[in-house]
């Protein structure tokens, strides 16, 4: 069990992407608000080590904020 718990891996929950001019983005200060090209019932993209595994979406209970996974994806769905 050892071994397992030295495993690291990034998870990351993508629930939209925007573009813009990287001189915006460095004049952007603390709080700014960045628009997302997505709404509130689209699915989430759920990546491990960048690699997407699941779709998702957000769960909002109280003052928590969560993700629920709708769908898993196949190593052979992801490489395409």
């Amino acid at each position: 069990m050892n071994a397992v718990e030295k495993v690291y891996v990034e998870l990351s929950v993508v629930i939209g992407r925007s573009k813009m001019p990287i001189n915006q983005l460095l004049k952007m200060g603390r709080g700014a608000v960045i628009e997302l090209d997505s709404h509130q019932d689209d699915e989430v993209w759920i990546l491990v080590n960048n690699v997407p595994i699941a779709r998702g979406e957000i769960v909002v209970q109280e003052e928590k904020i969560a993700v629920s996974i709708t769908q898993k994806i196949s190593n052979a769905a992801s490489i395409r």
